[in-house]
């Protein structure tokens, strides 16, 4: 039952978050159904995140398999969303939406650790008595990692009747690419050098289509406050082209032959080190002059928590209830 901040004021909710979440923008979709203009929503949910909560209906699976209760809240969490999807895309169905409206589904980072299990430590047991291990596709890294199990995430696209269905394209993307991708959707023009990333586009029509290769940069910009930097510069980063990731300036690894992270390949390849290298220094030095304000105390003030009191005390929280 949250409290949330709706157009600049608090109200109180009921039931679980991401029901909460979803029930308004399906009410907010719904009512732009019925006009012609064009709109844009945003669905964040917080959900799967710690705390570990998840409604009883959604754990109950999980937990007769044998997990822990973190563990089965944290999975319970996922397949309410999945729920909840499935709730959007009904109503999109319902209302004819599809033909005229891009759907994108994506995360913001790789596993989580602690709620989604240890490693080589089984979450439970299947139908049949087998182990059921923690999950990671095989891939190196969690989340606050800058390996490709770190920062590897969904990214599902749907416009009917101008992308084919079904596909699976395994060319490279990243973030910085969506913000151009729906700037071209809409026939936004975005001036040159403007943004760093590329429109998708092209991929999206034609998985074969020319696609130059890149570099793209991860750093877990984590520092003290008051730290230079610089000095953390070449710790915890990695660049990703569509071949290879270097890690920590240490190691390299073939993501094609070798996609878990196993086995460093950075005597094989002097060159291709060279290039990352390069490619990498330039864009600290590019990134670093916009890294302002690292001296600067974090504020012991909580601007959200202080603006809900005021509103607790001059009137009241009001109820807030779904339409549909």
């Amino acid at each position: 039952d949250p409290v949330v901040r709706l157009n600049g004021s608090f109200v109180k909710t009921r039931g679980f978050c991401t029901d909460v979440f979803f029930s308004a923008a399906i009410d907010w979709i719904d009512q732009m159904a019925n006009s012609d203009t064009p709109f844009f929503a945003y669905i964040a949910t917080n959900a799967p995140h710690g705390p570990f909560l998840a409604p009883a209906e959604n754990k109950k699976r999980f937990l007769e398999m044998g997990f822990g209760e973190e563990q089965a809240a944290f999975y319970g969490m996922i397949e309410n969303i999945d729920d909840n999807v499935g709730r959007l895309l009904n109503l999109m169905e319902d209302r004819y939406l599809f033909r005229n409206t891009v759907v994108i589904f994506m995360s913001d980072n790789g596993m989580t650790g602690g709620g989604s299990g240890r490693p080589g430590q089984p979450l439970g047991h299947d139908s049949n008595g087998r182990e059921i291990m923690p999950y990671n596709s095989g891939m190196r890294g969690l989340k606050g990692s800058p390996d490709e199990g770190g920062v590897r995430v969904p990214f599902f696209v749907r416009w009917d009747d101008h992308w084919q269905a079904g596909r699976d394209i395994d060319r490279i993307g990243g973030d910085i690419d969506l913000f151009p991708t729906i700037a071209a959707v809409t026939g936004a023009e975005l001036p040159p050098h403007q943004v760093d990333g590329r429109s998708l586009i092209p991929l999206l029509e034609n998985s074969d289509a020319d696609w130059p290769d890149r570099y793209l940069f991860t750093h877990v910009g984590r520092w003290p406050t008051g730290a230079e930097p610089n000095d953390f510069q070449w710790k915890n980063f990695s660049v990703r082209n569509q071949r290879f990731r270097f890690v920590n300036n240490t190691e390299l690894f073939d993501m094609e032959a070798d996609p878990g992270q196993q086995s460093n390949v950075i005597e094989k390849f002097p060159d291709v080190v060279t290039g990352f290298r390069t490619a990498y220094d330039d864009w600290w030095k590019a990134t670093r002059p916009l890294m302002v304000n690292e001296s600067a105390a974090m504020s012991p003030t909580r601007p959200f928590h202080e603006a809900y009191k005021a509103q607790l005390a001059s009137g009241g929280i009001p109820e807030w209830k779904p339409r549909r």
